[in-house]
């Protein structure tokens, strides 16, 4: 008998801190409580100025942090580690490098994902804490490297950003003097609102609609945001409250610890709050005390859930444990690869014909050819219903424009890996083979690059087989001769009296690519008519 609780930690690498909590799973519930905490300020967004790469002493401090996660881990009998990183890894160009190197050297798996990406799984981590009633409320995370914007009614989000301010980006581009100067703050605010310009326009566009007049509610997360909050309980209540979960801070007041923190010096501002916070706190106050400024928000409310609680939750719906109002979220990245079809004008009923053949293919040779499960046949599908997005610019090289589209739409749901895989296939699904020569390929580890090959054949199959785009084939039987290594595919047509010719001379034409990867001959027939046709 198997047991309905299950031990989970949640680790997120970010621009300034690295978090961690490990959490007690209640499956038959479902629900879950944190059991342990972990956090390490390891100022990795402190880049290189000349290259912007991630320098030698930060990746070592993080490495550092992550091993004693690793060992809170084992103390706590941990089952599994979720592990993301943010945008400092992000958008460092060796970033990449970063990953492998903590793979190689503690065996432990981060993913690297999206801003978007990062803004949903700080919805779904207040959506486990915090009840929204059907009512619109923006989420704000100010994160070291970024800020995330989230509006959302606890169904699917309405609207969501991703902007690169943060505390410690923000301070390192332009506090050099203390307490700041005056043409020094001039500087960060003027840069400040540029970029938060047209996330709240955005936002205030949507909001027009959405409150019908009404004040609109939000909702902060993260260590900036909790510092402030935590600052003005202190202050007002003598004594900072545990749990300090849906404490309210009014604009005005927010406004007042603006106004001295910019004239405190170092030491008071580690007087009002810890140091190592201390040294960032003013830019991210700013961030915020200027988004609420130009939305017109009263007041702004904590919630001690977000990133590392939210990749808790993904993980439960990924793994079937939530249904119900969660409903909605687990089918995201079915609905985003939809949503972008339609955004590319892909015609969804000849890409969903495709990738039911893709899929027919993959599951009629996993065990024979293959042994990828049930997120890499996700992946196939996301790369059949999309590869034909490059139409959107040019029929010439539109696979190469898909690679582009795809990789660039924003889906939701993935990590940058899955990301770069699903655009790699659909990139493959036509002329060349993945070649060493492409860059976009070789960014791959040697895994990645393996499963690329794989997917990008069998769907390079099941777009010959709908060549004309009219659902020709019915159904495909696949038979597998091992002393000739023939691989026999029974071709089903939907018309008793179509000879299929264009489907099967284009699957002659695309199998080559299929039967050098396998070592395979390809051998089609079409189950209704005489043997003759056999290519």
């Amino acid at each position: 008998m198997t047991s309905d609780v299950k031990t989970l930690a949640a680790i997120d690498v970010g621009t300034n801190s690295i978090h961690m909590v490990i959490v007690q799973i209640q499956t038959s519930i479902p629900s879950f409580s944190v059991i342990e905490s972990e956090k390490a300020t390891v100022r990795l967004g402190e880049r290189c100025a000349q290259t912007g790469n991630l320098t030698e002493d930060a990746m070592k401090r993080s490495l550092e942090a992550l091993k004693r996660c690793q060992e809170i881990c084992h103390t706590f009998k941990v089952e599994e580690i979720v592990a993301v990183a943010t945008s400092a890894t992000r958008e460092a160009p060796n970033g990449h490098d970063f990953i492998r190197r903590i793979y190689e050297e503690l065996g432990l798996h981060v993913e690297v994902i999206s801003g978007q990406e990062e803004a949903r799984r700080i919805y779904l981590g207040v959506l486990s804490a915090m009840e929204l009633k059907d009512e619109p409320h923006l989420l704000i995370d100010i994160g070291g490297g970024s800020t995330e914007m989230i509006l959302g009614d606890g169904r699917d989000p309405l609207h969501l950003s991703s902007t690169k301010i943060g505390a410690v980006r923000l301070t390192d581009l332009f506090v050099k003097t203390d307490p700041i100067s005056q043409p020094e703050y001039d500087r960060l605010l003027g840069y400040i609102l540029g970029s938060i310009e047209r996330p709240t326009d955005d936002l205030k566009y949507l909001l027009k609609e959405e409150l019908e007049g009404k004040i609109l509610k939000a909702i902060g997360t993260s260590g900036t945001i909790e510092t402030l909050i935590s600052l003005h309980a202190k202050e007002k209540l003598g004594l900072v409250p545990n749990p300090l979960q849906g404490y309210e801070l009014p604009f005005a007041e927010l406004e007042n610890i603006v106004w001295r923190l910019r004239r405190a010096n170092l030491e008071e501002r580690t007087a009002m709050v810890r140091q190592k916070r201390a040294e960032i706190i003013l830019a991210g106050a700013i961030v915020l005390l200027e988004t609420m400024r130009l939305l017109g928000i009263p007041k702004i409310m904590l919630c001690q859930r977000a990133l590392r609680e939210g990749l808790v939750v993904d993980w439960m719906i990924r793994h079937s444990y939530i249904e119900d109002g969660w409903r909605y979220q687990s089918t995201v990245r079915d609905r985003s690869i939809l949503k972008l079809a339609d955004k590319y004008g892909i015609d969804t009923k000849y890409a969903k014909q495709v990738a039911e053949h893709a899929l027919s293919l993959f599951d009629q040779t996993k065990g024979i050819f293959h042994e990828w499960g049930d997120d890499e046949r996700h992946l196939l599908w996301a790369a059949a219903m999309l590869h034909n997005a490059g139409h959107h610019v040019s029929h010439d090289a539109h696979h190469k424009h898909s690679y582009y589209l795809i990789r660039n739409g924003e889906l939701l749901g993935y990590t940058e890996i899955e990301l770069e895989v699903i655009a790699n296939i659909a990139r493959y699904h036509r002329k060349s083979k993945p070649k060493k020569r492409h860059d976009d390929f070789m960014k791959l580890t040697e895994y990645y690059q393996y499963m690329v090959r794989h997917l990008s054949a069998i769907l390079r199959l099941a777009v010959a087989l709908d060549r004309r785009q009219i659902g020709a084939i019915k159904k495909i039987e696949c038979k597998y001769d091992p002393e000739y290594r023939t691989l026999h595919l029974h071709l089903f047509p939907n018309n008793a009296e179509d000879d299929c010719a264009l489907e099967l001379w284009s699957l002659d034409y695309k199998k080559p690519v299929f039967e050098e990867e396998f070592g395979v001959k390809v051998v089609a027939t079409l189950a209704f008519l005489p043997l003759n046709h056999e290519q």
